[in-house]
């Protein structure tokens, strides 16, 4: 069975388009949906109430997760489910309409895998901003990694918004660190990063499965200077947190690649700004001013 665990905090907007496109999904596979409301304020409680009205979906279940935080829902939402696979998608997020029968063919297909993650493409509700290029599209969560099956590599990840674990690897790994991870709109994160190490440590495959597509709702308040220097610090403070945890020697060499990470930022600034295209080369350095600023401790501007 695929357990489809849908963590969701004050998304009225998305939610109930999110629920009824897992509903009109037709597919041979068992499933069950998984709704864990990480402590609404808005409307978000009744559009789920709308979305069993319309569909009467027998294979959905709805909890309210008092701890605040992400990781404290995604947890939540595994306790509760009975699937051998346990799929995460972002409220947000819209998935195509044979998203659970491609997933359960490839699962077949791949028996060994311990986690995988597949296409996310950003759907702009305003203009799609002019800095997006290939080295910020983790901004807007999008990841594609080509139309082939493969392993993902070293140092790069499945996104929240399309990703899977098995319940082997969770009995093996444990649960999402409830230190990392975003808290109502509070933008840390991490937790991601930190399982899925957990999962390349025991050297077991994480696959990126090409035809399970989402499409993501990015509003326009996701592409403006603001909200990606939140992200950056969110993201720093995030790896300062994950890697003083494990040692001081883990925080250090974090601290050299950021190191690392500047020199590769400065670089594409000058070559966007050869092209003509200066600002795809601005947004990235914003971004990592902020990352380090996080990383170092130091009070957000």
């Amino acid at each position: 069975m695929l357990s489809i665990i849908i963590c969701t905090y004050n998304r009225e907007k998305y939610i109930y388009q999110c629920l009824s496109r897992i509903a009109q999904n037709k597919t041979q596979y068992d499933w069950e949906i998984i709704l864990v409301n990480n402590n609404s304020t808005d409307n978000t409680h009744n559009e789920c109430e709308r979305f069993v009205n319309d569909y009467s979906p027998k294979n959905y279940n709805y909890f309210v997760e008092t701890q605040q935080g992400l990781s404290y829902a995604r947890n939540r939402g595994i306790k509760e489910s009975h699937g051998d696979w346990l799929v995460f998608l972002d409220d947000d997020s819209m998935i195509e309409n044979n998203y659970i029968e491609t997933l359960g063919n490839f699962l077949q297909q791949y028996p060994d895998t311990y986690a995988f993650g597949g296409q996310i493409t950003p759907f702009f509700e305003g203009e799609p901003p002019k800095w997006l290029s290939k080295w910020s599209l983790g901004f807007v969560s999008a990841i594609d990694m080509g139309k082939e099956v493969k392993l993902f590599p070293s140092g790069k990840y499945p996104i929240g918004a399309n990703m899977g674990i098995s319940r082997k690897a969770i009995n093996q790994i444990g649960l999402f660190n409830t230190s990392l991870g975003r808290t109502k709109e509070l933008l840390l994160g991490g937790e991601e990063k930190d399982i899925f190490l957990r999962i390349h440590n025991l050297k077991k495959p994480i696959y990126y499965f090409p035809n399970i597509c989402v499409k993501h709702c990015i509003p326009p308040k996701r592409t403006t200077k603001e909200f990606i220097k939140k992200l950056g610090y969110g993201i720093g403070v995030s790896e300062r947190l994950r890697t003083i945890t494990i040692n001081k020697k883990s925080f250090i060499i974090r601290i050299v690649l950021e190191l690392i990470k500047w020199i590769a930022t400065l670089i594409l600034l000058c070559l966007y700004t050869i092209q003509g295209s200066p600002q795809k080369g601005y947004i990235l350095v914003i971004f990592r001013k902020n990352v380090t600023k996080g990383l170092l401790g130091l009070i957000e501007e």
